[in-house]
């Protein structure tokens, strides 16, 4: 009988640690942009990816052992996954970093790094209304999707600025590549607010 209990707060504990968790991430790869330090940043961000891991697995456990969820079973699936995926693509931008012995970023990295540090403040937030349905949550994805669109906007003008002015190919790869990775973690923000705004229009 004990797996027939619903047991609401567990789930948005787990949610907000993963969300916090992000923004742990979020906040080192911010301080890795702006001083350089690699290699004590890459190995703390991959440690904290692997919280993520952890935080997915156990919720992930645990909707199959509960037969009754606050929520639908697939918005929880698929909200605990996009959290775990804006970690995993914040982590492949430092492994990629480390990889391509990266020792000084452009501005338009630092910008990138800024905008999903203020996408995973912005996402604790509405984690942390998700519990009572807070309206508020509409205002927060709406924030979200205007970080993503300026995100994929300062991501193309670098990429182009990248062709326009890099004589190296492959200093050109190298960093359309990791504008893109820093991009792709920028969505997955938009696919966590659009899971949480279809949560509260199915609760409304």
């Amino acid at each position: 009988m004990f797996g027939l209990i619903p047991k609401n707060l567990d789930f948005f504990e787990f949610f907000d640690r993963a969300a916090n968790n992000i923004l742990k991430g979020a906040r080192v790869l911010g301080e890795l942009v702006e001083d350089g330090d690699i290699e004590e940043k890459a190995k703390l961000i991959t440690e904290i990816e692997h919280d993520g891991d952890r935080i997915t697995h156990d919720t992930v456990r645990m909707l199959n052992q509960t037969f009754v969820t606050p929520i639908d079973r697939e918005d929880i699936h698929g909200l605990i996954t996009a959290l775990d995926d804006v970690i995993d693509f914040i982590d492949a931008f430092v492994i990629r970093v480390h990889l391509y012995k990266i020792k000084e970023f452009p501005a338009a990295a630092r910008e990138l790094a800024h905008i999903l540090l203020k996408s995973a403040e912005e996402t604790v937030r509405a984690i942390s209304c998700l519990e009572k349905m807070d309206s508020t949550i509409h205002h927060i994805c709406i924030e979200l999707n205007s970080l993503e669109n300026e995100a994929d906007r300062i991501s193309r003008a670098a990429i182009a600025k990248l062709f326009e002015e890099e004589k190296d190919p492959l200093t050109v790869i190298k960093w359309k590549e990791l504008y893109e990775t820093l991009e792709l973690a920028s969505d997955k923000f938009e696919d966590v607010a659009n899971i949480l705004e279809g949560i509260i229009l199915k609760h409304a």
